[in-house]
This record gives structure tokens, C-alpha cells and sequence, in this order.
């Protein structure tokens, strides 16, 4: 993602959720005990951080996930597998693009779908593929090399992930579509014919019966850190969508992790929704020190920041 403009000073509130199960007793009891940590650590609407968690650790363990690369085809193919045991419906979008250097690359969206005949659907996307250069590192000899992706692909995917549990375990009252999309972190924001490929793609290859009534991109969710200001894009044209997922967390009581400001403005996966007239808002914390660079490592991301947008994730299309 690039940012256009930013706006306010960043306070330093942190927002931590401990979520602690102990049993000491033995035998025939350890199941029910077992059980009920699993409860204690899953949240309201039936999303599980630590297990969101294990997503985002999978996706690391391939490696980085960049377009031509065999990590790259592992996590795609493992996604599909993912979602084809959870969601009613799974659709593989084939994408072939040229890049500016005329190199052919071979992407996918995926796109998972709950109660596929819905009238009235809900869209959540995320971007899976991770960054070729750091060039935000401070390092100039660690510019060249690549983004592990912790947080920027990976936190996303994880919570679209552990959404898609949940809805399995109990299905929505409307269509929900998870959409996990491809080379977003491709090439250059200043040149856009390499960066937000997939999303774009999407938007110009809509399923029958679109569009949603709304969409949410969650990009950079992870954070230990985590606070989620409003980003100014999606203020200007989904007010009504920024509202209605703040009004949510507040809700949940998370109303000092989503704070209702906007902080900056950018161009991200959401805007090519936008270009379609779909009401699309970036559901971001942009103020992370390792975008885009060698530090995006998995000690910089936790389960409980993944919990708190899981939550506010499933609550939205809980009552919609």
C-alpha cells in the first residue's frame, strides 16, 4: 500500500488481551478441561485468536510469498485447501500479467463464499502475497531484499482465516465473501500497473448479483501494538461502512484500539473496489515501524491483536 497524506500525532496507548486457562486436574477430566480453555480463548462470535495465530505462522514458515516463487505456489495451493474445507463455495480467479519489465506472472485470487445464493452479502478481502523489496528498511544494503510479511499479507490472511471458522461453525443470516486477494505488493505504488493486481482484477471480474452491500480490507492487523485509526479514503466514500465496523468495536469494548480519527490517507486494495462503486473501507494500522521491510517478522505480531479484529470482524456480519 502507498500513503498519500497523514494526519494528527500517534499516541502511545496499547491494548493487550490476556487470555489465560489453567487445570491441574488429572485423568477423565483433562478433556473437559481442555475444552473449556478452548472456550476462554475464543472469543463472543466464535473466532479464535491463537488459532488465527497458527494461520499467520504457517504462512511465514513458507517462506516469502512472492509472485513466481515456489512459497509463492505453496501458500496459494494451501489456501484453496483451507477454504474449500470451510466455505460453501470456493472460486479460483486465474490471473496472467505482464509487468512493466514485460516478466509474466501467474497469480490467483481466491474467493470463498458463504451462503452463495444470499441476495445481501458482505465482502472481506486481504492480500496474500508479500513484498519483493524492503525499500522502507533503514538499511540501504536491506532495501533489495525481501519482506518476511508478518504483518503486511499474513496478519489479513490469518484473521479471513479464523472468520472463515467461524462461520463454518455457525453460518451467517447473509452471504458472506472472503476474498484473498494477489499481487498487491508486487511493484511500484508511483506506477500502478504492478501493485494492486489482484484487487483490481476483482473488481473488473465481479461474481453474478454484485455488488455487496459493503466491503472491509484488512490489511496490517497484527501489530502487538495495535491501534486503527480511520483512513481517509474510506472516510470519503464509505462513511457509513467506517461507522458502522468503528461503532462495532466500540461495541466490544475495543474502542481504544478502533479510534474514530482519521489518521492517513491511502492507496490500497480498497480504493480499487472503490473504482468499481463498491463501498470499500481499509481496516489498517498504518503507524507499524517494520512496513516494508527485513523487521516485519513474527515477534512484531500477536494473537491477541489478531483476536480484538477477528472479533469486530464477526460481529459485523453477525448483525449486519
Amino acid at each position: 500500500m502507498s500513503r498519500s497524506r497523514e494526519q494528527g500525532a500517534r499516541s502511545t496507548t496499547h491494548r493487550c488481551i490476556v487470555l489465560l486457562a489453567l487445570c491441574s486436574v488429572p485423568g477423565v477430566f483433562l478433556g473437559a478441561c481442555q475444552a473449556n480453555a478452548r472456550r476462554a480463548e475464543t472469543g463472543p462470535g466464535g473466532f479464535d485468536g491463537n488459532r488465527a495465530f497458527g494461520y499467520l505462522q504457517h504462512q511465514v514458515q513458507f517462506g516469502f510469498r512472492i509472485p513466481g516463487t515456489p512459497a509463492h505456489e505453496q501458500e496459494g495451493d494451501w489456501l484453496e485447501n483451507e477454504l474449500r474445507a470451510r466455505a460453501d463455495t470456493v472460486i479460483v480467479q486465474e490471473i496472467r500479467h505482464v509487468t512493466r519489465r514485460g516478466d509474466t506472472l501467474r497469480l490467483r485470487n481466491v474467493l470463498a463464499r458463504f451462503r452463495p445464493a444470499a441476495a445481501e452479502r458482505v465482502l472481506y478481502l486481504a492480500h496474500w502475497d508479500t513484498r519483493p523489496t524492503a525499500d522502507q528498511s533503514q538499511n540501504l544494503a536491506q532495501q533489495r531484499l525481501p519482506v518476511p510479511g508478518a504483518n503486511d499479507g499474513a496478519s489479513g490472511v490469518a484473521v479471513l482465516l479464523g472468520v472463515a471458522d467461524a462461520l463454518k461453525a455457525k453460518a451467517p443470516t447473509i452471504g458472506v465473501d472472503l476474498l484473498f486477494v494477489d499481487g498487491e505488493d508486487y511493484g511500484n505504488f508511483a506506477d500502478t500497473n504492478d501493485v494492486l493486481i489482484g484487487s483490481r482484477w476483482f473488481a473488473a471480474h465481479q461474481p453474478a448479483g454484485y455488488p455487496p452491500l459493503f466491503a472491509v480490507l484488512f490489511d496490517m492487523v497484527g501489530d502487538k501494538d495495535l491501534q486503527i485509526y480511520v483512513e481517509g479514503n474510506s472516510q470519503a466514500v464509505a462513511p457509513e461502512v467506517v461507522d458502522r465496523v468503528w461503532r462495532t468495536a466500540n461495541g466490544l469494548g475495543y474502542g481504544r484500539v478502533f479510534v474514530p480519527q482519521v489518521r492517513h490517507t491511502l492507496i490500497d486494495d480498497h480504493v480499487s473496489l472503490q473504482h468499481a462503486n463498491i463501498h470499500a473501507i481499509d481496516v489498517v494500522d498504518f503507524d507499524y515501524p517494520s512496513w516494508h521491510t527485513t523487521e516485519d517478522t513474527i515477534d512484531k505480531v500477536s494473537a491477541a491483536s489478531l483476536q480484538i479484529v477477528g472479533d469486530v470482524a464477526v460481529a459485523v456480519v453477525r448483525n449486519p
